[in-house]
């Protein structure tokens, strides 16, 4: 559709008439809602274990925990493709159908009578969430003002700060307060409130391309990332050398490269790998990479310390990261605006600095005497302030490398490099705790490494300054049209 000056005779009421743009503010609450819910339930369910192992005695641990861990499976391998359909066939559409199966997902888990029955639910309600996440922050990207898109992913980036660090919390009070069905069950009146608010209030966001993304290559992507984060999930149970582990390494490996070679030739493939051209958004995928090995190592070593070392309870361990939580969520606001001014670079640096710094002074005081207040809260501040600076600069610096008709596609593939690293850096926590029988040592292992991780994420913000060569995608931010977004 396109939009021509109306001669002077023509009447008044002959003229096009161009749609109001789209009041950001309903459409980032939300987005921000929904992204919310799903990666509180990244976390919130960890602290299910033990009152699942009452509840199915007749289950292994093993078993147990693959309903922590088929979420992220799924979460993490079909963010991409999810990404790239939601640029495509309209992103209300497929936020709104993503989180309508979350909402019921969600309810069925609370029903489920078996512990096989509610893994295969898990991964139904991670695949869900997959399909939100990237339409959710490419409708806040697309409805934000150009000078003001640094500032909405704050505000979006403080939403999933918040979830993340309060999911043990909140999963802690609800078991202690009803059982695990409640860490579910809670997801549905939330659900339907903001499918309500979705439907009444968010704009319609499609490209011109109306070339659906390669559906086996989306398919084989999934299939693959899947079976690579299962090896690198279940090391610290197989070991590197089981025939198992190797077996689906290199199965996912195999798939992974297959569906690399039909980038080259698919018309629309599941990952638009001309992103990478891009040297800014190749050095924040690496940036955030890095960022999650760190991030995800650190939130599940700070549980697993505080309750196996100083003894707390599961819901003193949630109320002890809560100080964290508000910390990064009021530091993702601030480093929004700071975006703004002076770029991704320096936020994204001083953020892993500040990171890399709390991660030091672990290493150096963590002891076997519980003290809070002297060490713990202090920590979490400053670890928290630089978890929420990492987290926002990353996501900007993606965002703003990429034309608005493929906000959700890039997103989506940035939020994948995160959950990778996260990936790896889970395997290596179990690795390096199981190998110290989860010793003071071993804590102080991890959060070396955790340390190391953010030392290379700040590093990697030197590339975030650079300019594209001759040749690479074009990374100016274009304001959004009239014929892109209809109420």
């Amino acid at each position: 559709m396109s939009f021509t000056a109306s001669s002077p005779e023509a009447p008044p009421a002959t003229r096009p008439r161009v749609p109001e743009p789209a009041r950001p503010g309903p459409a980032i609450a939300v987005a921000s809602a929904a992204t919310f819910v799903a990666f509180l339930d990244v976390t919130v369910v960890n602290v299910a274990l033990p009152d699942l192992q009452r509840d199915f005695p007749g289950d292994s641990l093993v078993a147990l925990s693959w309903v922590v861990a088929i979420y992220g499976v799924l979460f993490a391998a079909l963010l991409t493709p999810a990404g790239r359909l939601a640029d495509v066939v309209g992103r209300k559409t497929v936020f709104l159908g993503g989180f309508a199966a979350f909402t019921l997902t969600s309810a069925l888990c609370a029903l489920a009578p078996s512990v096989p029955l509610l893994i295969a639910l898990r991964a139904l309600q991670g695949a869900s969430a997959a399909f939100m996440i990237p339409a959710a922050l490419g409708i806040v990207l697309a409805v934000s003002r150009p000078e003001k898109r640094a500032a909405a992913v704050g505000l979006w980036g403080a939403t999933t700060s918040i979830a993340a660090a309060l999911g043990p919390a909140l999963g802690g009070l609800l078991i202690d307060g009803w059982s695990w069905r409640a860490v579910f069950l809670i997801n549905v009146p939330i659900g339907l409130a903001v499918l309500w608010a979705g439907w009444r209030l968010l704009p319609s966001l499609r490209r011109g391309d109306r070339q659906l993304p390669d559906l086996l290559g989306s398919l084989l992507l999934a299939a693959g990332f899947a079976l690579v984060l299962v090896a690198l999930t279940e090391t610290a149970q197989w070991g590197w050398l089981d025939g198992r582990t190797f077996a689906c390494a290199l199965a996912g490996l195999l798939l992974l490269a297959v569906v690399w070679r039909r980038t080259r030739t698919h018309a629309a493939p599941a990952v638009d790998t001309t992103l990478w051209r891009n040297r800014v958004y190749a050095a924040a995928s690496v940036g955030a990479a890095l960022y999650g090995v760190a991030l995800f190592a650190w939130m599940l070593a700070c549980v697993l310390f505080v309750t196996g070392v100083w003894g707390y309870s599961i819901v003193e361990a949630g109320l002890a990261i809560t100080p964290g939580a508000f910390s990064s969520a009021v530091a993702a606001v601030l480093a929004g605006r700071a975006v703004e001014r002076h770029g991704p670079a320096p936020v994204v640096a001083i953020g892993s600095l500040l990171f890399a710094a709390a991660g030091v002074w672990c290493v150096l005081g963590i002891g076997e005497t519980p003290e809070f207040l002297a060490f713990w809260l202090p920590l979490g501040i400053v670890g928290g302030a630089g978890m929420g600076s990492a987290t926002v600069g990353l996501t900007a610096a993606g965002a703003r490398a990429l034309p608005p008709e493929q906000f959700a596609a890039g997103t989506g593939l940035l939020m994948t490099a995160r959950q990778l690293g996260g990936a790896l850096g889970v395997a290596a926590l179990a690795a390096i705790l199981d190998a110290s029988d989860g010793g003071l040592g071993g804590f102080r292992g991890v959060f070396a490494m955790c340390t190391a991780a953010t030392v290379l994420t700040a590093i990697s913000a030197l590339w975030l300054r650079r300019r594209p060569a001759a040749g690479e995608t074009t990374t100016t931010t274009t304001t959004t049209t009239p014929e892109a977004v209809t109420a």
